[in-house]
């Protein structure tokens, strides 16, 4: 008989500091550090979502660096400061809002365990 058992979902908590000092990163290296989060998110983490936005946001520097590199027009290209803007603003809402749950307080006993009773009781198992 083989024995199944369920691997807990790993959450990555952070207030709203921590957000905002992955977005800071982002934004304040234009766009040259916005996979840096996302690698942390998908060390922490490891959902195939979290891989799959590091892979976009490491294809957008593989393809900008070298075209902002080959631009020699004196006033810049307006298709890659709308990529940056896009990218940015795109990272900033996934950073704040998408990609780290909310904190949560810890469970507190029940009255029972206040007793000194070992009897815990059960949560409701039909979903949420």
């Amino acid at each position: 008989m083989t024995t199944v058992t369920a691997v807990p979902e790993k959450r990555l908590e952070a207030g709203w500091g921590e957000r905002v000092g992955w977005t800071v990163l982002a934004w304040f290296s234009f766009g040259l550090l916005v996979w840096v989060p996302f690698l942390y998110i998908a060390i922490r983490r490891g959902r195939a979502s979290d891989w799959t936005a590091l892979g976009a946001f490491g294809l957008y520097e593989a393809v900008t660096i070298p075209w902002m590199a080959t631009d020699d027009s004196p006033d810049g290209d307006e298709f890659m400061g709308l990529a940056i803007l896009v990218t940015l603003i795109t990272a900033a809402l996934m950073l704040l809002f998408a990609m780290f749950e909310k904190r949560t307080r810890p469970v507190a006993y029940s009255a029972a365990q206040h007793q000194g009773h070992p009897y815990q009781q059960q949560g409701y198992p039909y979903g949420r």
